[in-house]
């Protein structure tokens, strides 16, 4: 299967071609037909098969609803189509309930995921953003369910500031969950590094060194 799809992302140059990017695909398909559901599972979903907790995969969903509510709410309100903002409310209740989900599995993951004193303090200011997200999140729910997406003067001026600081607030804890990963390697599994590595050199030409 990911013969099958690096055909299709690198254009079949290095790879075969066509026939073998089929081949590749069908025999994919014909393993899946003889595996068993566990087997099933890991060979369709093998990055969540692999981690230790799903919060990671779970935190894309409200980061994703929310900034797009923001972004045709305003939109909406600038160019007055109340009906955008009859859209811009089902992500607002999307991204809030994805953030419940996500903040129950960041609960999770801190009690069960390894991480030292270096990040202990890193986390907890992320759950702290976490909660401040989906709490903010359902008052901005609640709000539009009571009053719909008929906002005006003052009151809209309050609403769409208080959406601006949930998506500041969104980006703040984004950026302590990916400095968290990418800085201290928090439930990463590390993979050594040869000092000579062979293989795909990705450049600005996107050229390929093979052996």
């Amino acid at each position: 299967m990911y013969n099958f799809l690096s055909f299709q992302i690198h254009g079949g140059e290095d790879h075969g071609g066509l026939a073998d990017g089929l081949v590749s695909l069908l025999a994919f398909i014909e393993g899946l037909a003889a595996s068993t559901p566990g087997g099933l599972f890991s060979t369709l979903m093998p990055g969540v098969s692999a981690m230790m907790n799903i919060h990671p995969m779970l935190v894309h969903f409200p980061i994703a609803f929310l900034l797009a509510f923001f972004a045709v709410d305003t939109v909406a309100v600038l160019a007055k189509k109340p009906l955008w903002r009859e859209v811009a409310s089902w992500f607002l209740y999307l991204g809030t309930v994805a953030a419940a989900f996500t903040v129950l599995a960041g609960f999770i993951a801190a009690d069960t995921v390894p991480h030292g004193d270096n990040v202990h303090a890193i986390m907890e200011r992320h759950e702290h953003f976490g909660i401040s997200v989906l709490s903010l999140a359902t008052v901005l729910s609640l709000w539009r369910m009571k009053t719909g997406a008929s906002l005006h003067g003052v009151a809209n001026g309050l609403f769409l500031s208080a959406a601006a600081i949930l998506c500041l607030l969104l980006g703040l804890g984004a950026d302590l969950g990916g400095l968290m990963v990418y800085k201290y390697g928090v439930a990463v599994a590390a993979v050594p590094v040869p000092e000579n590595p062979v293989g795909h050199e990705h450049g600005h030409n996107h050229e390929h060194l093979h052996e």
